[in-house]
C-alpha cells in the first residue's frame, strides 16, 4: 500500500522543500490587481510583501480551483494507491469542505483530513502523516489519527501593526487606532478551528513574554511540564518578513525551553495577507507516538 501525502502552501512548505521531504504541495492562489498568482510558483515572498505594503494594490486570497486539486490527485493516483490531503483548518477557510466534496468521487482512495492546523502545526502533521505512510499505514488510519489529535496544538501570534486586522474586519477602525496610539500588541490564539483574541500587551517585548508564558502554561497543563530530557511536545516558531527580529525571539524561546528542538519558518503568504509584516508566532504541539521521531525532524531553515 503506497500513500501520497498532499498539503497546501498554508503549511509553509515550499515546492523545493516538498521535493526533499517526499511531500506534495498545492499552491494557494491570490488575486492581485485582478491577476491570479500562485504562492511559490509565480509569486515570491519578496514580491508579495512589496505588493502588500502598496496602498494601491488589491490583494485577495481564494480557494484552489477544483480542477487544480483533482488534477493533482489524479496524477498521484497513477503512482500511488491512495492520497491523504491535509488542507488548512476548516475554521479558517472553506478549502476543506470543498475538497471533501471532491473526494467523494474517488471511492475512498482520497482521504481529506480536518485536523484544524495551519503553518508550523500543519507542517508537523504532514511529516507525521509521511512517517505513518512509510510505516505501512493506509490513508484511513492516517486521517483518523490526525483528526483524533486535532486539539493537541496551540499557536500564539502577535502582530506589529493593526492595519491588516482592521482591513480584514477582525478589529474596528476605532479599536485599531486606540491600540496603535497606546502601543498595544494583541496576542491571538489559534486552537482547533478558532482564531481568537488571547491577550493584550504593551509593546512587542511584553507580547513575546505573554507568548512564552502561554506555551509554558500549555506544557504544564497538557504535556506534563517542561522536560528537556524527554520532551513530549514540539515547539515551533514562525514570522512574517522580519527574520532578524524573529531570530532574536528564537533566542528568547530557546532560553525558556532549553534543549527543545525549535524550528522556525516564514508564515505562508495567505496567512501573512491577514496579519501583515512584522508578526511573530510560537507554537506547541503534542508529539505522536507513531509520528516523526523527536530530534530527527528535517530542518528547513
Amino acid at each position: 500500500m503506497s500513500v501520497a501525502i498532499v498539503t497546501d502552501s498554508n503549511s509553509g512548505i515550499t515546492q523545493d522543500e516538498a521535493g526533499k521531504l517526499g511531500l506534495y504541495v498545492l499552491p494557494m492562489p491570490f488575486t492581485i490587481n485582478g491577476d491570479t498568482y500562485y504562492e511559490d510558483i509565480n509569486l515570491t515572498q519578496e514580491q508579495f510583501y512589496e505588493l502588500l505594503e502598496d496602498p494601491e494594490a488589491e490583494i485577495h486570497t481564494s480557494q484552489p480551483l477544483p480542477g487544480d486539486i483533482m488534477d493533482l490527485w489524479d496524477g498521484l493516483l497513477q503512482e500511488y494507491d491512495e492520497v491523504v490531503f491535509i488542507p488548512m483548518s476548516s475554521g479558517l477557510s472553506g478549502s476543506f469542505e470543498s475538497a471533501k466534496v471532491f473526494a467523494e468521487d474517488y471511492d475512498g482512495r482520497v482521504q481529506v483530513v480536518n485536523n484544524q492546523r495551519i503553518s508550523v502545526t500543519q507542517l508537523i502533521s504532514c511529516l507525521d502523516a509521511k512517517k505513518m505512510a512509510e510505516d505501512g499505514h493506509d490513508a484511513v488510519y492516517i486521517k483518523n489519527r490526525l483528526e483524533e489529535t486535532k486539539f493537541d496544538s496551540n499557536i500564539f501570534i502577535t502582530v506589529d501593526t493593526m492595519k491588516y486586522l482592521k482591513k480584514g474586519g477582525r478589529v474596528t477602525p476605532a479599536a485599531a487606532a486606540f491600540a496603535e496610539l497606546l502601543g498595544i500588541k494583541p496576542v491571538l490564539r489559534i486552537y482547533g478551528e478558532k482564531l481568537d483574541a488571547f491577550a493584550k500587551a504593551h509593546g512587542m517585548k511584553n507580547a513575546k513574554k505573554v507568548m512564552i508564558k502561554a506555551i509554558t502554561d500549555d506544557l504544564e497543563k497538557n504535556y506534563g511540564g517542561i522536560n528537556p530530557d524527554n520532551p513530549n511536545a514540539w515547539i515551533g516558531m514562525a514570522y512574517t518578513n522580519n527574520l532578524p527580529e524573529a531570530e532574536e525571539f528564537r533566542a528568547e524561546v530557546e532560553a525558556a525551553f532549553p534543549n527543545y528542538h525549535i524550528d522556525m519558518y516564514p508564515l505562508s503568504l495567505s496567512v501573512s495577507c491577514h496579519i501583515g509584516p512584522g508578526a511573530l508566532a510560537v507554537t506547541c504541539e503534542k508529539i505522536l507516538e507513531d509520528g516523526i521521531n523527536y530530534g530527527t525532524r528535517v530542518q528547513l531553515q
